[in-house]
């Protein structure tokens, strides 16, 4: 049976799942998403991946038709008509139907779609012995332009960065910002481990404030590392004990060579794995139950 999808209040089978070509998310960009996961029957940090949500869209004047306990519902009717325990959960919320011109005022409606499947961003092999990956040319958006902080649709400058890493046969790219400073990869946080202290770009510096990010941030303090977010420049990842990644599809996932410097002795480090370890732990033991 094919998958189900929210659009509109309404469910369609995958292939029947349309928006109009008018819609200012396709001409334009303009909208914003957000990415969530449930394991083993919960809805893993629900209501901050929803406030995010609702955050961005209030960034673009973006009204969504939908108050946030409707939203929430929207999510567990998805998965529920798709009878899943275990899944990626992405929400889009456009701009909806207007017309070739770029005026937001021209599209009366926001339109709202919810898909909810499996996902698999990495091979179970890269997360037992680690990544490669590289910086990239291409800069992370300034604030002043598409604000990092906003998970938006328009997401070429993250796409252009990850073309970079696929010619360099990497899975992964770190983005500088503006002034050379470590922001995140193209589509996750990163984090470094030296002496005990953990260190992950801030926001100011271009980093999404990442939800995993945040959930890693308080499980590597409870088991004693001092936690800062603070600047990092590639010599900070090069002479790292450890590094890793974190995102919602990708959860935590060690690097092991960077720009081609093993970090390290070029294996996942014994924090790096831990950390792995109990979020997948944390993630599986709570949540908003979806039955």
């Amino acid at each position: 049976m094919s998958i189900q999808i929210y659009v509109d209040g309404k469910f369609y089978n995958k292939e029947e799942a349309k928006i109009s070509v008018f819609d200012h998310g396709l001409l334009y960009g303009d909208g914003v998403f957000e990415g969530t996961r449930a394991y083993h029957g919960r809805v893993f940090q629900f209501d901050e991946h929803i406030n995010r949500l609702y955050d961005s869209a209030k960034v673009i004047a973006l009204e969504i038709p939908l108050t946030k306990e409707e939203m929430k519902e929207a999510h567990l009717a998805t998965l529920r008509r798709n009878n899943l325990k275990d899944a990626y959960i992405r929400t889009v919320v456009t701009r909806g139907v207007g017309d070739l011109g770029l005026d937001p005022r021209k599209c009366p409606k926001a339109s709202v779609i919810i898909i909810a499947d499996e996902i698999t961003l990495y091979p179970q092999e890269l997360y037992d012995k680690g990544l490669k990956v590289i910086t990239v040319p291409t800069r992370r958006n300034m604030p002043e332009t598409v604000n990092p902080m906003i998970k938006s649709l328009n997401y070429l400058n993250n796409i252009m960065a990850k073309i970079e890493a696929n010619l360099a046969g990497v899975s992964e790219a770190i983005m500088l910002n503006q002034e050379g400073y470590v922001a995140e990869c193209t589509g996750d946080n990163i984090f470094v481990i030296k002496d005990k202290t953990i260190v992950t770009p801030a926001a100011s510096f271009g980093a999404l404030k990442g939800i995993t990010r945040g959930v890693v941030m308080k499980l590597a303090a409870e088991i004693g590392l001092e936690v800062k977010e603070s600047a990092l420049t590639r010599y900070d990842v090069y002479v790292a004990d450890e590094c890793f990644l974190t995102g919602t599809a990708a959860e935590v996932i060690p690097v092991v060579e960077v720009d081609g410097r093993k970090i390290a002795d070029g294996v996942p480090g014994p924090y790096s794995k831990k950390l792995k370890e109990d979020f997948h732990k944390f993630a599986m033991e709570n949540g908003t139950p979806i039955y």
